[in-house]
C-alpha cells in the first residue's frame, strides 16, 4: 500500500475558494477519516485525491508518484460513492466484478474475487439479481464489493454508509474496518458522521471551511480538542458550553458566570489558567462528566426542561444559568421537566476555551 501527500493543495470556483493551501500526509495502511459539517471540503479534498476534481495548485502524491495532472484511471485508486454509480443492466456479480473483466483478469480468478466480496458483505443471495432489485443498502454494499475485489494503492470512500439503516451502518463499520486489518489498505474515508469518524479510523482529520482544524487520533480529540470547533462536533451528546470569566480568590481560581455559576480550578490546572484571570473564557463540560462519582464534586444548578432515558443512563436537557445544558445521570433518576437538579462537574475533565480566539488554554 502506498502513502497519500497533499503538499499546499487549493481549490478554487472562479473566484470562490473552497479549499485554501492544505497540507495532509497520510501513511501506509493509514485508515484517516476526514470529518465536518456540510461544505467544510472533505469532499472535495477527496476528489481531488482521486483526480474527479482538478487541484487549483499544489502537489498530489501516493506512493513516489506525482499524481497530481494524472486522469483517475492511472492513479490506481478505488472509489466508493455515495450514490452506488452501479450499471443498471449488469447482475451484482457483473457489477463487483466488471473492473477485473477490463483489466484482463481471467474468469476463475473474477468469479473467486466475487464470491469472496459477496461473503464479506452479505451479498450471496443476490449475486443474480440486478441493482433495481436490491434496497438503497444492497446497492451500497455491491458498490463496496467492486471496490473490495480490486488492487488499489488506496481506498476511497465518500459516505459509503448514509444509505444504510442503523443496524447496518453498524454492521458495515465492522466489516470495512476488519477488511483494513485484513488487507493491510491505506484508506480515506469521508463522513459528516462522527461517532462512525471515531469508531473506524486510526486518525480523524476534522475540517471546517476548506481547513484542517485538528487531526489526532479519536481519543486525542474527545480528550483534548484545539478549540471550540472541535470540542462541538466530537461527542454525543454535545459538549456543553457555558460562557463566564477566570476568577482569583482565597480559595485560588475560579470559572464564574454572571449568573451565579461558580466552578472551582482543580489544584492541577491553576497554574496553567492563572495568565488568564480576568479574560473572557468558555467553559466546555461534557455531559457525560456529570455523573457523581466517590469523592465530592461541585455543582451548578440545571432548570430541566425535558428527559430523556436512554437504558444505561438518562439525559437531563435544560439551562445552567442561561446556557443550555445536557446533563448525563443515573438511568432511574426521578428528576421530571421543571425540576431543578443539582448537577455534579468534574472539574478535572472540563476544558476553558478563550472566547475571542476559540483556542484551549492548555494544561
Amino acid at each position: 500500500m502506498a502513502r497519500v501527500s497533499l503538499d499546499r493543495i487549493t481549490k478554487s470556483f472562479g473566484d470562490v475558494t473552497v479549499i485554501p493551501p492544505l497540507d495532509l500526509e497520510i501513511a501506509s495502511r493509514e485508515f484517516v477519516v476526514l470529518v465536518g459539517p456540510s461544505g467544510c471540503g472533505k469532499t472535495t479534498t477527496l476528489r481531488m485525491i482521486a483526480g474527479l476534481e482538478t487541484a487549483s495548485s499544489g502537489s498530489i502524491k501516493i506512493g513516489d508518484r506525482d499524481v497530481t495532472q494524472l486522469r483517475p484511471g492511472l492513479r490506481n485508486c478505488s472509489m466508493v460513492f455515495q450514490n452506488y454509480a452501479l450499471y443498471p443492466h449488469m447482475t451484482v456479480a457483473e457489477n463487483i466484478g466488471y473492473g477485473m473483466k477490463v483489466r484482463g483478469t481471467s474468469a476463475t480468478e473474477i468469479d473467486t474475487a466475487v464470491k469472496n466480496a459477496a461473503r464479506i458483505l452479505n451479498l450471496e443471495p443476490y449475486l443474480e439479481r440486478r441493482p433495481k432489485q436490491l434496497s438503497g443498502g444492497q446497492r451500497q454494499r455491491v458498490a463496496i464489493g467492486r471496490a473490495i475485489v480490486r488492487n488499489p494503492d488506496v481506498f476511497l470512500f465518500d459516505e459509503p454508509l448514509s444509505n444504510l439503516d442503523a443496524k447496518l451502518r453498524i454492521e458495515m463499520r465492522t466489516e470495512i474496518k476488519s477488511l483494513h486489518r485484513r488487507l493491510q489498505t491505506t484508506v480515506v474515508y469521508v463522513t459528516h458522521d462522527q461517532v462512525e469518524a471515531m469508531t473506524m479510523a486510526d486518525r480523524v482529520v476534522v475540517m471546517n471551511g476548506g481547513r484542517i482544524e485538528q487531526a489526532a487520533d479519536p481519543i486525542t480529540l474527545y480528550e483534548r480538542p484545539r478549540n471550540l470547533f472541535v470540542a462541538a462536533f466530537i461527542g454525543a451528546p454535545s459538549m456543553n458550553f457555558v460562557e463566564g470569566a477566570l476568577a482569583g480568590g482565597d480559595g485560588g481560581l475560579a470559572f464564574k458566570t454572571e449568573g451565579g455559576v461558580s466552578i472551582p480550578v482543580p489544584a492541577s490546572r491553576q497554574a496553567a489558567y492563572a495568565p488568564h484571570v480576568g479574560a473572557r473564557v468558555v467553559a466546555g463540560i461534557r455531559p457525560e462528566h456529570t455523573v457523581a462519582g466517590g469523592r465530592p464534586l461541585p455543582t451548578v444548578e440545571l432548570k430541566v426542561r425535558d428527559v430523556e432515558p436512554l437504558g444505561p443512563h438518562t439525559l437531563l436537557i435544560g439551562t445552567v444559568g442561561n446556557a443550555p445544558f445536557t446533563a448525563q445521570v443515573a438511568a432511574h433518576t426521578k428528576t421530571a421537566a421543571d425540576d431543578t437538579a443539582l448537577i455534579p462537574i468534574d472539574a478535572d475533565k472540563m476544558h476553558v476555551f478563550l472566547k475571542d480566539s476559540g483556542e484551549v488554554i492548555p494544561v
